[in-house]
């Protein structure tokens, strides 16, 4: 985030998103972590059902925003490779920070109602979540309301936070690979893979813990599910710098110019 602020060079409309994902998981990390630590050095920890909710608020609207924010990144990479004269006039400046609005006006609202349902249900005990975070279904089995309507009113909003946007990133790579494969040459073929690897990578990686958690219904969370949640909520978020910068090469050149401008400016004799 500091090198896309401090760098010419890095602010592209791809950069921009590189750095909203970023926020997302500072978001997403800072709401899990340190409660789960607590319970790994104390074996549980308690937290009110006010607590509880907001933690639930933060992660799915972070989740949901990761989700949104993907599928735009899919259509700008469909963009720059499949109809790339078109790009420029279409992915400027305007068209992401309205993106960018509009994920977070989406899904503060979406998950917003889905918390106030939440708080609505009838609690009678115990009340013990089996998991390391609140998420949505280790709270609403707690209840003792009936929990149909809050159930489908969250597959409703899941089909349009979640599903959707996946529908439109396989559609964009499936033109992607049509294009690329349409190239003659195999270094171009290679270097236009390698501007929508990173992406893919973080989507197949975020995309296939969540269908694993979320698509495949059990009555109780298995041993499975709460390891594909760490996967989605702490080492996704850790692997994300290392697959959008450590590994990019513009990242690389816009950090050794800077800190050789801060090396020149230190040595820089009055």
């Amino acid at each position: 985030m500091t090198l896309f602020v401090l760098s010419t060079s890095l602010q592209t409309p791809m950069y921009f998103f590189i750095t909203q994902i970023s926020i997302f998981d500072v978001i997403l990390t800072t709401d899990i972590l340190p409660n789960l630590l607590h319970i790994v050095l104390y074996d549980g920890c308690t937290m009110s059902l006010i607590g509880c909710i907001a933690q639930f608020y933060v992660f799915a609207t972070a989740e949901s925003s990761e989700c949104l924010l993907l599928s735009v990144m899919s259509y700008d990479r469909y963009l720059a490779i499949c109809d790339p004269l078109r790009y420029h006039s279409i992915i400027n400046q305007r068209f992401c920070v309205k993106s960018l609005i509009i994920v977070w006006i989406i899904c503060f609202l979406q998950i917003l109602l889905n918390s106030i349902s939440i708080y609505h249900l009838h609690f009678c005990g115990p009340n013990v979540i089996d998991h390391f975070f609140c998420d949505f279904k280790p709270i609403v089995q707690l209840s003792c309301s009936d929990t149909t309507v809050i159930e489908f009113q969250t597959i409703i909003m899941g089909v349009f936070a979640t599903f959707i946007p996946f529908i439109i990133i396989v559609m964009s790579y499936v033109y992607i690979v049509h294009t690329i494969l349409k190239i003659p040459s195999f270094t171009g073929r290679q270097k236009a893979f390698s501007t929508c690897s990173s992406h893919l990578t973080v989507v197949t990686l975020f995309y296939g813990t969540l269908i694993i958690v979320y698509v495949f219904p059990t009555r109780r969370l298995t041993t499975l599910s709460k390891t594909m949640s760490l996967c989605y909520t702490v080492i996704i978020p850790l692997l994300n710098p290392i697959i959008y910068t450590i590994r990019n090469k513009d990242f690389k050149e816009a950090f050794n110019k800077i800190k050789q401008m801060k090396s020149e400016m230190l040595w820089k004799p009055n």
